[in-house]
Order: structure tokens, then sequence, then C-alpha cells
């Protein structure tokens, strides 16, 4: 017989479990949102206050860093490299008696080492056109053309891509010859004036030149010859320059305009007789030679008519048989000795330091000439890279106000003559130190590639093209501004 509890018991414990099923179950808060992360601000960085120049810069007294003299007399343009230790002096000695020798016709007896002038040719000496080592100019009245000269050419190229030589008379018109050989002919220049007025209304007269080629030895030209009056240009720092890096100055060029600033700037290219290829070109009026050494070695054959081993053949061209049959100095005329030794003088030419630099009109000049432009392509300051062979050259801040490059200077200066990739508008923009030491030195101010601006304003207002921004804001300067600038360009 079952207990009669258990059934009792029994409901109990499962209306037991029923109540603790009924009691509210314990529950998790439900999940919340993440908070979101609030980037924290970031630090305000200032804006970069703009470039002053209304103040002195260092390095700007010396112009050519560790190499530039102090030296405000008219041999300025004539000392070496302050760097240069007394055994490189030594060699910048020698190659000074190179630049100064006069050169005397084939043969003599009496300086054996110097003959070989001609037989067509320009000067008997480096230092008759770069006089002081300074800047040629245009001659005046009936004076003979000795520190400027006539480049010419016809349409085409070279074999190299450069200018092709006028047929008769070559690439440039020879006045003197040597002996019974008769100068190719003379140059005289023409001036007429261009009359101009400030903004303000000051009135200016400008001087446009005009070539006249007289007394043409073997007939006249072709009639589609294109020609060229050149100054020669001074000597200072041209090493400073050959010490520029490749890469660095070829960045400055901006030959489209991409960032529509005006200024298209752009290198030449021309054939190195060294290397036997194209190189960008860095000297000369429109960037047409490579270096100092083809510069000099071109300019001994062009005006003095001298052989080197670079360029070992007299320029006589078909047409002219006594040129062709005079004697010459041997092969070649300049020793290998004497070349070098010009090579070195011409890249150890030193600059000369600047006086006046924190001057207030200076400062104010300085200001003026960044705030209108003339800084894009006159660049102010640059680092030198390495050049081998000259480390006083090498890793100096330098102050040439140059890009090396090509402008578009408009129709007023063009020559209409294409050289390389140079068009007939187009010149390489020329650097500006030693600009206030122009007059003691050569005597003069003249200034451009055929000596037509009497002053650094003057050249200033025939600025076209690329420049003519520039110009047109030098124009609308007041009076105080534009001596200001004067003032500026005369301290450099």
């Amino acid at each position: 017989m079952k207990h009669p509890a258990v059934p009792v018991l029994l409901l109990l414990a499962l209306l037991g479990v029923a109540a603790c099923d009924s009691e509210p179950k314990a529950t998790l808060p439900p999940p919340t949102e993440p908070e979101p992360e609030v980037p924290e601000p970031e630090p305000e960085v200032p804006e970069p206050e703009p470039p002053r120049f209304d103040v002195v810069e260092a390095g700007e007294d010396r112009p050519g860093g560790d190499t530039s003299v102090d030296d405000s007399s008219a041999a300025a343009f004539t000392r070496p490299a302050g760097n240069l230790s007394l055994s490189r002096r030594a060699e910048f000695f020698v190659g000074e008696s190179v630049f100064e020798a006069n050169w005397v016709a084939a043969p003599t007896n009496t300086t054996p080492e110097r003959d070989g002038l001609g037989p067509v040719f320009h000067s008997v000496s480096c230092l008759a056109c770069h006089l002081g080592n300074g800047r040629g100019r245009p001659p005046e009245g009936g004076e003979v053309a000795d520190t400027l000269l006539v480049r010419l050419s016809v349409p085409g190229t070279d074999a190299r891509g450069g200018p092709k030589p006028e047929p008769t008379y070559g690439d440039q018109l020879q006045p003197r010859g040597v002996g019974a050989v008769p100068a190719e002919g003379q140059v005289r220049v023409e001036w007429t004036d261009v009359p101009g007025t400030f903004v303000d209304g000051e009135p200016y007269t400008l001087q446009s030149p005009a070539l006249l080629l007289t007394d043409l030895a073997h007939g006249p030209l072709s009639p589609d010859t294109r020609t060229s009056a050149r100054v020669a240009q001074p000597m200072v720092g041209l090493g400073l320059l050959a010490a520029v890096d490749e890469a660095t100055w070829l960045a400055w060029a901006d030959p489209d305009d991409a960032n529509g600033d005006g200024i298209s700037g752009r290198p030449n290219r021309v054939w190195s007789h060294l290397l036997g290829r194209e190189v960008p070109g860095r000297f000369g009026w429109k960037a047409n030679q490579p270096d100092i050494e083809h510069q000099n070695a071109a300019a001994l054959l062009g005006d003095l008519g001298l052989t080197t081993t670079l360029f070992p053949t007299e320029s006589c061209t078909p047409a002219q048989a006594a040129c062709g049959a005079a004697p010459h100095g041997g092969v070649p005329e300049v020793s290998e000795r004497q070349r070098v030794a010009l090579d070195f003088y011409s890249h150890t030419v030193a600059v000369p330091t600047r006086a006046g630099v924190d001057a207030a009109p200076v400062l104010r000049g300085k200001a003026v000439f960044h705030r209108v432009g003339c800084a894009k392509c006159h660049r102010p300051s640059v680092t030198t890279g390495t050049l081998a062979g000259y480390p006083e050259l090498s890793g100096q801040l330098i102050w040439p106000y140059s890009d090396l490059l090509l402008h578009d200077l408009g129709e007023a200066l063009a020559d209409g003559r294409e050289d390389f990739l140079a068009s007939g508008r187009e010149w390489r923009t020329a650097p500006l130190w030693g600009l206030g030491r122009a007059r003691a030195v050569s005597g003069h101010s003249r200034l451009l590639h055929d000596g037509r601006a009497r002053t650094p304003l003057e050249a200033v207002l025939w600025h076209g093209g690329e420049a003519s921004s520039a110009t047109d804001a030098v124009r609308a300067l007041a009076k105080e501004e534009r001596d200001a600038l004067v003032a500026f360009l005369d301290s450099l």
C-alpha cells in the first residue's frame, strides 16, 4: 500500500520547481554602442611667413662664396679666387699670361710660342676684347668694332645641329687679316632713338642699333644671311657657374610654363666635341657652349684665328684663297699646356664682394626686384655642386642672379638667328654679379648682347616676351622705387 504523503510531496516539489521557474530571471544589460572616437585636434601650424626681401641674407655680400675678393678698383675682375692656395695661384698666373698675350702672325723667330695669329681675326689677344676682364661695347661714331663682333649664318643647321655658316664669310665677320690676307669686312652701328614714358609721366629714350657691314672683301653676303652683334662678356665667376650641378639648374626649366607664372625657361642642347654627343649648354649669349673649355677654344679660333686640339682647323672658307694659303703656326697653334692654363685661369677669376648691401635704398630696391618678377629668371642664389679638379669652387653658396636658361625676350631684342635649340628671340639669362663694378672696370656701363642699353634701367626696359609683365611693372613704379631698383642693381 502506497504512503498517502508521497503524492503531496511530489506535488509540492513540482510546484516548487514551477515557482522557481516563475521568478524573474537575471538579465544582462543590453550592449551599448561604443563611443565614437573623436580625433584629437591637429596642432595648429602657423602659416609660413612670406619671404622678406628687405633684409640682408647670409652670404649676400660675398657673391662668390669663399672665392670672393674685396676689390673695388678697376682691377676688380682680375683677381684669383680668394681661396686658391699659393701653388694653385701660380697656375692662375700662367693662364693669365696666355689670356693677356699679344699673338703674332706666323712664322716668327722672336716669339714662336705666340705665333699663328689669323689668317683672319678679330683681335690680337683675349684681353683686347675683355678689357680688364670686363664687358665689351659697341663702336661709337667711326670707331672700329674692337669689342663687338658679328655672327653670321644662313637658314639651316650644320652637321652638329648648330648654325649653318654663311658660305663666303663663315660664321663670323673678321675685320682684320695678316700679311696679304684681306680683312673680310668692317662693322659700323647706326643708332635710332626710341622714346618712351613711365606711367608717372617721366620720359626716357632708348637707343636701337642697326648694323652696317661694309668693305666686304669677297663680294656680297648671301641674301638670306642672318647677323647678330655680340659684345664680350665679363670673365668673373665662370668656374662657379660651371660648378652648379646640372640637375639643379635643369630642374628650374619650365618649357611649357606648367606653373602658369608666364616664365618658361628651357636649356639649350649643344654639341660637345670632347664627349662626342649633345649636352646642355650653359655658356655664351645663347647658351651655345657646353663648358668653359669649349668657350675658350671657340673664342681662340673665332676671334684670334688660333687652332687648338679641340678645334684644329683654320676657319678659312673655300672662297678665301689667300686665307687658305697663309702660313700657320703649327698644329695646333695654341699648345696643350697653354690651353689648359687658360682654362684654369678662366675657371678661377674671382667675383668681387658687394658693398652697401644693408643700405636702405639697396634693400628697398631688392624688394622691388623681387616684387616685379625679375628674380623669376635672374635667380639670386644657388649652392654649387662638385666640379672635378676645382675643390675651391665646389659647395659654395653663390649669388649670380641667373638661371642659365633660355628665355624669350620678345621681338625688340630678337636677332632672328637660331643657335642649336635657341630661337631668334631667346637669350640666356645673363648673370648680374659684378654689375655695379662695370663702369670702373670697363669704362662704360653698356649692357645686353649688343651693348644697346646704356644703363641697367634701360636694359630692363628693353625686355619683352616672358619679361613683359616685369617690364610693365617697372614702368609703373614710382620714381622713388625706380631709383631704389637702380641702387640695388648698382650694388651687385
